[in-house]
């Protein structure tokens, strides 16, 4: 008993000095837990992005391949271990191969016991295994340390693969959103990828498309909608030497814009950092579980100092191989993965995990009207026709002007021509001019359909009747699409914002789940208000300015409510970042997307319920997580105390706790394949 003793106490002792010698000989080596999953991760509070972030300059040179090749060097080194050990049983020479690697594999453990207690004045987690692993050498119990360490970093490599697999999904899901761009090179009008796009090159867009970058135009005109600039659905017209922007929707007309932003301000570049921070946010869960650990380390000590003169040395040696938060940073952190995984098959980018976890305290949504519950394609309403003019002869002159383009307001009144069966004549190609608006030729009749600008530029009479319906349009949030034949104003047609089909089931089930919905609009007060009570919610703000979204996400945060704000334009980016959690569709403006912690990458709302789903999961699953951890622990330690448990049975607890960890751990996303692949 005394041998035992003094052997327990020189292993403390020893753990202590060897920290101290290998923090110096190793001092900027990284642990393996950082080195995993410590990387920047996408947060507005400094202070917290610093404190997962100890030491920052090694891990900026971490990337997934080299952590992956860390985690299968001391697989293998482990795998070494356990043969040596085995072959060491005939041959004890080899037993010494088995012990030096194990003193190797140690180095992670030994800087950060050092780094606790140097640097943070307190005992970490891997101090209890820096007393244990001597222990069990001295102990002649080299087979049980060897397969520990084999099983640990089997768990590791599970854990790196889970995680290389997300990353390879997001990448995935990222090339289907990539594209290209037609630029004018030496005076022909080519197609390149859009990571191949220059500051300076010249870029040609036509109607309908979005246009893909920031710059000036220096030919042509366009009717841009800039809806992810101003919140308004209004397009606005543009001609040489004005500025476009990125994410912007070109209506109509065909520009050639000189590219002011590229390379590392262009989408592909931003893309790349939303996938980076994406696979990182493992980094949250990872210092919650390290935190946790921390504080069971001295109650660790403790009881297998206990143990010896109460139950004896092998079952002090159980005890002190039973930390009761030993596996979690596995086990929690592939149940992070998995979930990531999960909400990625499901179309669900998440930049940053805590707002998953946030989710399940929400109480409130707020919704940006335009763009979000309602769609990018309006519909037909009212078509007013002057006296010489039927209503059916307007759609049809409009949707003949409008047949070759592929902007919303041509596809809505292409749609409405649609559903009434109506025939339109043909148009002779070389009569078809883009401007402001467009004009046809048709029956040697001229036919101009735009706006009412268009109409005034090309000197078409609007009368006091049709100014009284454009004020109309406006106090009600319509557009208006003026259609002249010659130079008499034929009508012309009100176009509606489209409700997202979607949107009434989606908003139901947020009201079942007990969640205070608010919808906020730059529109006029009727249209929100109807709005509201089409879809059944009982709150909204009309006429909003983009800088009063934020105010009204921290009034409604005074008030006690966490908000999670779902917007996807320019003007909704300062209620973005203030939101407890954020929301943005895949179309949503740059900056929006790159603000939102959530991004919806099917464009619709469909899968947005299905994020409170994964947050409960989340958090019911990391129970799991932890049970299977403490409960085999505690079994051991009780069985050390009460019924004297050997090291072999112990082990064989621990592996079937680990065992099945790694399975819940994983089950989520096994789970999430299995249900996408029957549908």
């Amino acid at each position: 008993m005394l041998v035992n003793g003094l052997l327990l106490l020189s292993g403390i002792g020893g753990s202590f000095l060897t920290s101290a010698l290998v923090h110096k000989k190793y001092p900027k080596k990284v642990n393996y837990k950082n080195f995993i999953f410590s990387l920047p991760v996408t947060d507005n509070n400094t202070t917290r992005k610093k404190e997962l972030l100890p030491d920052k300059e090694a891990l900026q040179e971490t990337d997934i391949a080299s952590v992956e090749e860390w985690i299968d060097g001391h697989l293998t080194l482990s795998s070494v271990a356990m043969g040596t050990t085995l072959v060491g049983i005939w041959f004890p020479a080899f037993s010494l191969i088995s012990i030096a690697t194990l003193a190797y594999l140690t180095i992670p453990m030994v800087q950060r016991s050092y780094y606790g207690i140097v640097h943070q004045h307190k005992l970490k987690v891997d101090m209890v295994n820096l007393v244990t692993l001597p222990l069990l050498i001295g102990s002649g119990y080299l087979p049980v340390a060897a397969f520990g360490y084999w099983l640990y970093y089997l768990g590791l490599k599970v854990m790196a693969k889970a995680k290389n697999n997300s990353h390879n999904e997001l990448t995935h899901i990222f090339q289907e959103c990539m594209s290209t761009v037609w630029i004018v090179k030496d005076g022909t009008e080519i197609e390149i990828n859009f990571e191949q796009l220059q500051v300076g090159d010249i870029a040609v867009i036509q109607g309908g498309e979005t246009i893909p970058v920031d710059g000036t135009i220096i030919r042509g005109f366009a009717s841009i909608d800039q809806r992810a600039m101003t919140g308004e659905a209004q397009p606005v017209e543009k001609e040489t030497g004005e500025s476009v922007f990125a994410f912007t929707l070109m209506l109509t007309g065909k520009i050639w814009v000189k590219v002011e932003k590229a390379g590392d301000e262009t989408v592909a570049s931003q893309i790349q950092l939303i996938l980076h921070d994406s696979t990182d946010y493992a980094a949250s869960v990872e210092l919650r579980v390290e935190k946790l650990s921390d504080r069971l380390a001295f109650p660790s000590l403790f009881l297998g100092a206990l143990a010896l003169p109460v139950a004896g040395y092998t079952s002090a040696l159980v005890v002190l191989d039973s930390a009761l938060i030993d596996h979690l940073n596995i086990t929690g952190n592939l149940n992070v993965l998995s979930h990531l995984s999960s909400a990625t098959q499901h179309r669900l980018l998440i930049k940053d995990g805590r707002a998953l976890e946030r989710l399940k305290s929400i109480d409130t949504v707020v919704f940006d009207k335009t763009g979000t519950l309602t769609q990018e394609i309006p519909h037909v309403g009212r078509i007013y026709a002057s006296h010489s003019f039927t209503e059916e002869e307007v759609l049809i002159y409009a949707a003949t002007a409008e047949y070759k383009q592929k902007h919303p307001i041509a596809k809505a009144i292409l749609k409405a021509v649609e559903e009434q069966v109506l025939t339109l004549p043909v148009i002779d190609d070389t009569q078809y001019e883009i401007g402001y608006g467009i004009k046809v030729t048709v029956n040697e009749q001229t036919i101009r359909v735009g706006s009412g600008r268009f109409m005034t530029l090309e000197e078409i009479p609007i009368s006091n009747d049709f100014k009284v319906i454009q004020d109309h349009a406006n106090q009600h949030g319509y557009s208006l699409v003026y259609i002249a034949v010659g130079k008499q104003l034929a009508g012309v047609i009100e176009l509606h914002p489209t409700i997202r089909p979607e949107a009434k089931d989606i908003i139901k089930q947020l009201k079942q789940r007990g969640l205070s919905l608010v919808i906020i609009s730059g529109d006029h007060e009727k249209p929100t208000q109807a709005l509201a009570e089409e879809l059944g919610i009982d709150h909204y703000f009309a006429e909003t300015m983009p800088q009063d979204k934020a105010d009204i996400v921290k009034k409604l945060q005074q008030q006690g409510k966490s908000i999670c704000f779902v917007g996807d334009g320019i003007n909704d980016t300062i209620a973005l970042k203030n939101a407890d959690v954020s929301i943005s569709l895949n179309s949503a403006s740059s900056i929006a997307a790159d603000t939102a912690q959530i991004i919806l990458m099917d464009d619709n709302l469909q899968q947005f319920p299905k994020l409170f789903e994964l947050s409960e999961s989340l958090e019911s699953n990391f129970k799991k997580s932890l049970l299977w951890d403490v409960i085999p622990n505690m079994i051991n330690i009780g069985g050390a105390f009460f019924f004297h448990l050997g090291v072999y049975g112990a082990l064989g607890i621990y592996s079937i706790g680990l065992t099945g960890g790694v399975l819940n751990g994983i089950f989520p996303a096994l789970k999430t394949k299995k249900k996408l692949a029957e549908k």
